[in-house]
């Protein structure tokens, strides 16, 4: 075999190499949000001067940077007039905001309750917040509606698209 051809040939394979293989692509990702820790069925207590204000416990909690992360949240507010307590299927407790979603219930204790499946509850104003449909009852009277804003501190609730059964109480002479 002449030497040229064996060079030839090399070059050819050479330039196949070069033109028709492609590198491979490796996707870099960037982990901005890496989760600082994680830990499972807890119990989260913060006081201050006057005792406990605030009682949060799930099944899994996942701690960021910035914000929890909770697993079959039961967060109780215990800073205002009237302790009130939501339980949920997941949240985010970020900046004093407990944001829900999923089987969300609000109780009060002097009997107030709502249900919801996406809600907000921001602890500094006292103010809860759902998002769409909700069942609101105390007693026997039940209001249904969209958009519920229900200030705790100011026992004031306004809504959208409300139906409200409510039961009279007999007058005593």
């Amino acid at each position: 075999m002449n030497i040229n051809y064996f060079f030839l040939a090399a070059s050819i394979c050479l330039f196949m190499i070069l033109f028709l293989f492609k590198p491979l692509e490796i996707k870099e990702q960037s982990f901005v949000d890496v989760p600082l820790f994680s830990i499972s069925s807890f119990t989260m207590y913060e006081f201050d001067s006057k005792g406990l204000i605030t009682l949060m416990n799930g099944a899994k909690a996942t701690r960021y940077k910035d914000r929890y992360g909770v697993e079959k949240i039961d967060y109780t507010d215990n800073s205002k007039k009237y302790i009130a307590n939501m339980k949920s299927n997941s949240g985010i407790y970020k900046n004093d905001v407990v944001y829900l979603d999923g089987d969300i219930l609000y109780a009060r204790e002097d009997g107030l309750t709502f249900e919801t499946q996406k809600a907000t509850y921001d602890k500094k104003t006292s103010i809860a917040m759902a998002e769409g449909d909700f069942v609101l009852y105390r007693g026997a009277n039940i209001v249904t509606g969209k958009e519920l804003k229900y200030n705790n501190s100011l026992d004031k609730i306004q809504s959208k698209n409300v139906t409200v059964k409510y039961q009279l109480e007999k007058r005593n002479k």
